[in-house]
C-alpha cells in the first residue's frame, strides 16, 4: 500500500505495513526519497526506507542504485566508506554525494551511504552482524532523521590514534584496500533535514492510534521543520531537552529507578531492561526470542523526563509476542529486554516504534533554533 498523497511542501507520507516486496517486517516505518546527480535532473526514487529516530543520515541498497553518483572523498583524493554501527550489526558500504529530495524539500549535495560491498569488502576490522544487502537489511535503506547533525561529529575529525575517535571511517585504495581514517565533518553523512533550505530545525512524526489486536498497515504523515510554518507548530507538546549524550530519563517503576533512554521510531518494539529487572517473562521460541511474552497483557506506566525539568507520565502495554497475529505489521503493544542491558553503557529503555502510535513526536535538531530553544530536544 502506498503512503497517503500530502499536497504541503515539507510533508512526506508515511507508511507501516510488511515492507518491501512484503517481507514481512513487523512494526517498521517506510518512507520514499529521490535521489539525484548533485545538480542534475538525472534521478531514482527509492521507497520502502526505514524511518529512523534513532539514526542520521540517508543510506540506501548499493545493489539496488541504478546513479552513477560521485564519491566522497579525504583532502587526498582517496574514496570514503564507513562502517556504521546498530543495535542489530553493522551497515557497511561506501559514501557518495547526492541531491536528495523528500516531498518538496531538497538537500544539496549531501554526503550518503551506499549499503553494500560492490565497491569496497567489508574489512574484517568492521565487526558486528554484517549488513550488506537486502537480505540482512529487509528494507531499501535508512532515513536517518535523528537529533545530529552528522552520525558521529567532532570525534571523527580527531586521529585515528585517538581514542575519541570510534574509527566509523575509512579511506579506501584501488585496490580495495581500506583503513580507517580522520573525517571533516563536512563529509560525514548528514542529516538531510538540517540541509534543507527552510524548515530544517527538526522532523515531525505523526501516526494515528491503533487497536490492541494491531493493523495490517497505518498511514502516517512526516513533517520538517518545528514552528517554521502553519502545519508545525509545537502546540501543547512536552518538550524534553536531552542531556550531553543525547538521552532522556525513565523512571520506573513510577518512583522507581532512573534509566537513561531514548525515542527510537526505527526500533520495532519497546525495549527495556531485561527479564529478571522488568519482572516480565521472555519468549523461548526461536521466532520471538527479542521479544517478552507474559501469560497475560501486563499493564505498565513510566515517567519521561528531561535535564530541563519537564515530564510526561506513559501508560504502556506489553502483550506476549507470540499471540500476536501473522496477519497484522503494525502493533502498539510489543517489547522486549533492551539489548546490551544490564551494562552501565547501555541505556534502560528504547521507546520504539509502538510509542509513536497515537502521536505527534517532535525531534528537534541540534544546534538549530526552534520556538522552544535551541535542540536537540523530543517533544510529544
Amino acid at each position: 500500500m502506498a503512503p497517503p498523497p500530502t499536497t504541503d511542501p515539507n510533508t512526506v507520507g508515511l507508511m507501516v505495513d510488511s515492507g518491501p516486496q512484503c517481507v514481512g517486517y513487523t512494526n517498521g516505518l517506510f518512507a520514499s526519497a529521490t535521489l539525484c546527480v548533485p545538480g542534475t535532473a538525472i534521478c531514482q526514487t527509492y521507497d520502502h526506507l526505514l524511518v529512523d529516530t534513532g539514526s542520521v543520515g540517508v543510506r540506501v541498497l548499493e545493489s539496488e542504485m541504478t546513479l552513477v553518483l560521485p564519491e566522497v572523498t579525504t583532502s587526498g583524493g582517496m574514496p570514503l566508506a564507513e562502517c556504521t554501527p546498530f543495535v542489530d550489526g553493522t551497515i557497511w558500504g561506501p559514501l557518495r554525494s547526492a541531491d536528495v529530495m523528500l516531498g518538496g524539500e531538497v538537500a544539496a549535495n549531501l554526503p550518503i551511504q551506499l549499503i553494500g560491498e560492490t565497491t569496497f569488502n567489508m574489512p574484517a576490522s568492521c565487526t558486528g552482524r554484517a549488513i550488506t544487502d537486502f537480505k540482512t537489511l529487509a528494507a531499501n535503506g535508512i532515513l536517518g532523521i535523528g537529533v545530529h547533525l552528522q552520525d558521529c561529529g567532532a570525534d571523527c575529525v580527531q586521529p585515528t590514534t585517538s581514542w575519541l575517535n570510534p574509527g566509523l571511517y575509512y579511506a579506501c585504495s584501488a585496490t580495495d584496500s581500506c583503513a580507517t581514517a580522520a573525517v571533516p565533518q563536512e563529509q560525514q553523512v548528514a542529516h538531510p533535514v538540517a540541509k534543507f533550505l527552510d524548515d530544517n530545525n527538526g522532523v515531525i512524526i505523526q501516526l494515528p492510534s491503533i487497536d490492541a489486536s494491531g493493523a495490517p498497515s497505518v498511514p502516517g504523515l512526516m513533517t520538517f521543520g518545528i514552528g517554521t510554518k502553519t502545519n508545525n507548530g509545537l502546540g501543547g507538546a512536552t518538550v524534553l531537552a536531552l542531556d550531553a549524550q543525547g538521552f532522556v530519563s525513565t523512571t520506573f517503576p513510577i518512583g522507581g529507578t532512573i534509566y537513561t533512554s531514548y525515542l527510537d521510531s526505527g526500533s520495532n518494539g519497546l525495549f527495556f531492561l531485561d527479564s529478571q529487572t522488568a519482572g516480565i517473562k521472555q519468549c523461548t521460541a526461536k521466532n520471538f526470542s527479542s521479544f517478552y511474552c507474559p501469560a497475560s497483557t501486563t499493564y505498565l506506566s513510566a515517567v519521561l523526563s528531561s535535564i530541563n525539568g519537564a515530564s510526561a507520565t506513559i501508560a504502556f502495554t506489553v502483550v506476549n509476542a507470540a499471540n500476536l497475529t501473522a496477519q497484522a505489521f503494525a502493533f502498539n503493544n510489543l517489547a522486549g529486554p533492551m539489548p546490551g542491558f544490564q551494562s552501565m553503557a547501555v541505556p534502560g529503555f528504547d521507546w520504539g516504534l509502538p510509542f509513536f502510535f497515537g502521536r505527534s513526536v517532535y525531534t528537534a535538531i541540534e544546534m538549530q533554533g526552534t520556538p522552544a530553544g535551541v535542540g536537540p530536544y523530543f517533544a510529544f
